[in-house]
């Protein structure tokens, strides 16, 4: 990749400007079919952003050079694709340019990792492809120009930043539901990143999650993805929504995968989602949903080829993002008792040591988690019969009522008694763990010793988003929202006296916000999955002061 970047001088931007509401981003529609097959290379998956950095970001984009080029196809020539990256959206102040080619190789999917940018500041972006670039070009053609990207950089390493302010997503289905809320994420105009916690896309065979009766619209391909091909399809027919190309098009987005990035359940060995005699070797289908994840994906290969990586917003907040299935123990069997043995991990040896470092080193106010499955203990206690199977059936429980989750941090006790007590014996404050997954949203202490809370000792915090679109338990039941859940959500609270609120029904999204005083999530829920134009509301907000190791419920979403 050949790239120029002009001379910037250093300035600090120490709040996000309300005047960004005026930098409107155009968004793609969904995919469009070619006019004639000379037609010039197209960008029909958008634009994205992600990693920022105090002085530079990752800006991702898919040419499709030639009709037959669809994501998975291996086909199409190579096409010349050129970036530039300006302090305006009209481009008069272009402050870096670059040029690579696009393959089959990579899927025609493109990165530029452009540095020597400014901390704290707006940016804006767009690619070109060149068609005289292409083997198959049209002679006359003009470039094609891609959508414009809005991305912004992150506060210099030492800056006393005075807030951040997050998007938190997790559990996309396409076929369970419109994005909505990536598009109303993508309104926003306070946001420094969006945080997606895992599950972007579904590996499942159309109509296998939900059930064919309750599909919206049919993904691609239409069979369970195994190969390289299928899981490139996939990312490819996902990023034909307008509403995620908005939401790439509008922020830098931070993801980690969790399992369905693969296969339900992943563990490092396998998945309960996987059948070696009938769907092949187990290393050779991870090894290619990864590989599509980085094609696809904005997102900085880290250790190991995983997403365990740190992304630091001045002295603010350290935000440590963890892979929870490269390195994990097989889940447990029901009942079989050994959710405590040492020798099981869901983190892996090298990585929890990474993090317990990272915490104790880190000098920042806030010590942030992003974390794929949820940390705190949960019990089920007198949940009834009717309702626990449904409750099984999203957090992996066993129907017959034991309260152990295996596929979380429950399943893996060990690992989290470690953490936690390094949190504890080194008076490591303010950490909060920022959680997807499980399709519902809670606000949580994380105590110590579950039993005897809140005697003991609480060690640090965790705001559970819900899903996009991915069932829970209305949808499970097929009932309306917030009636035969209130059981339900009683009983887990009556149990749990460390989780301050439960949401077992609404979809949505959730908005950090972080200054020194405090992390508050303030939680939206949308009027309809099934609606393309849903609305979205404030439900709840809870916050954990600092120093406390607490949630409490906010009168207020932030402003």
């Amino acid at each position: 990749m050949t790239s120029r970047l002009a001379s910037t001088s250093p300035t600090r931007r120490t709040v996000v400007k309300a005047a960004a509401a005026t930098a409107a981003v155009a968004v793609p529609l969904a995919a469009a079919p070619f006019a004639h097959a000379a037609q010039a290379p197209a960008f029909l998956h958008g634009v994205a952003s992600g990693d920022p950095l105090p002085d530079g970001i990752l800006l991702w984009t898919r040419v499709t050079p030639t009709p037959e080029a669809v994501p998975g196809s291996g086909k199409g020539p190579d096409v010349k694709v050129s970036w530039e990256i300006a302090e305006d959206k009209s481009f008069t102040r272009v402050v870096g340019t670059g040029s690579t080619t696009a393959s089959a190789a990579s899927d025609h999917t493109v990165k530029a990792d452009v540095r020597g940018l400014r901390q704290a500041t707006d940016y804006y972006f767009r690619f070109t492809a060149d068609p005289g670039g292409s083997s198959d070009g049209a002679p006359g053609s003009s470039p094609a120009v891609s959508p414009v990207g809005r991305t912004r950089t992150t506060p210099a390493h030492d800056a006393k930043a005075p807030g951040v302010r997050f998007g938190v997503v997790s559990c996309a289905n396409w076929e369970a539901g419109w994005f909505a809320a990536y598009r109303h994420l993508a309104a926003r105009a306070d946001l420094d990143a969006v945080l997606h916690l895992g599950d972007y896309i579904y590996e499942y065979a159309s109509g296998g999650y939900p059930a064919d009766d309750d599909l919206l619209r049919r993904h691609e391909p239409q069979h369970e993805i195994v190969s390289l091909a299928d899981y490139r399809t996939r990312h490819g027919k996902y990023k034909t929504d307008a509403d995620l190309q908005a939401l790439h098009g509008s922020h830098p987005v931070i993801a980690i995968w969790d399992d369905h990035e693969i296969a339900n359940d992943t563990w490092s060995g396998g998945a309960e989602n996987h059948t070696p005699e009938t769907e092949g070797d187990w290393a050779a289908r991870q090894a290619a949903a990864k590989q599509a994840y980085f094609e696809w994906m904005p997102v900085r290969p880290a250790t190991e080829g995983t997403v365990y990586r740190r992304i630091r917003y001045g002295k603010l907040a350290d935000l440590h993002l963890l892979d929870l299935r490269s390195f994990r123990s097989q889940q447990s069997g029901i009942g079989n008792g050994d959710v405590d043995d040492p020798d099981r991990t869901i983190t892996g040896r090298a990585q929890l040591d990474w993090l317990k470092q990272g915490l104790s080193r880190s000098d920042a106010q806030w010590k942030l988690v992003g974390t794929s499955v949820m940390i705190s203990p949960v019990a089920f206690g007198s949940v009834p019969a009717h309702l626990l199977g449904p409750i099984a059936e999203l957090l992996g429980l066993p129907k017959e009522g034991l309260a152990v989750n295996v596929d979380q941090w429950d399943g893996y006790t060990d690992d989290r008694k470690e953490l936690l007590a390094h949190l504890t014996d080194h008076a490591i404050k303010d950490t909060v763990f920022l959680t997807g997954d499980i399709h519902m949203a809670w606000a949580n202490d994380v105590p110590v010793k579950a039993a005897t809370y809140p005697l003991s000792k609480s060690a640090a915090t965790e705001f559970v988003v819900t899903s996009v679109t991915s069932d829970n338990l209305d949808d499970i039941l097929h009932v309306a929202p917030h009636t035969v859940s209130l059981v339900a959500v009683g009983a887990v609270r009556a149990a749990n006296r460390h989780v301050k609120w439960l949401d077992m029904d609404s979809h949505g999204y959730g908005v950090l916000d972080v200054t020194a005083e405090r992390s508050q999530m303030d939680y939206y829920v949308l009027s309809d999955k099934a609606d393309a134009n849903a609305s979205a509301t404030w439900a709840r907000s809870y916050r954990t002061l600092s120093g406390t190791q607490r949630v409490e419920r906010a009168d207020q979403p932030v402003r």
